[in-house]
């Protein structure tokens, strides 16, 4: 796992997943992205992951908002409250690759990787 940018946010990005976060950020062409990571109800183990970029406009008052380096990451309330220490990390892999969620409050997850039961 690479190592983490800073230890005291809420949403931990390892430095792998910022930089492959800021060029997708690039590909969409604009500038004012911040990436919303969330949780909902589904999946194979009850709680799914939710990521997606997202215009800093619509960043309210009951977002937490982390900086990196220029780059907000911003969680509802209610997600950090499954999510608080959770790290993102990214992998290039061919096989098991991608986004990987590593999040200490999940007492189960599935075998992707993409769903978590707390």
């Amino acid at each position: 796992m690479a190592q983490v940018t800073e230890q005291t946010r809420g949403i931990l990005l390892s430095e792998t997943a910022l930089k492959h976060v800021k060029a997708l950020q690039q590909q969409q062409g604009e500038k004012a992205l911040c990436l919303r990571v969330g949780v909902r109800q589904g999946g194979c183990s009850g709680m799914s992951y939710t990521m997606d970029f997202e215009d800093l406009s619509n960043i309210n008052e009951h977002d937490e908002v982390y900086d990196y380096d220029g780059f907000q990451v911003v969680c509802d309330k209610k997600s950090l409250l499954y999510l608080y220490g959770m790290m993102l990390d990214y992998s290039d892999a061919l096989i098991g690759g991608g986004f990987q969620f590593t999040n200490p409050n999940a007492s189960q997850t599935c075998g992707c990787g993409k769903s978590f039961g707390a």
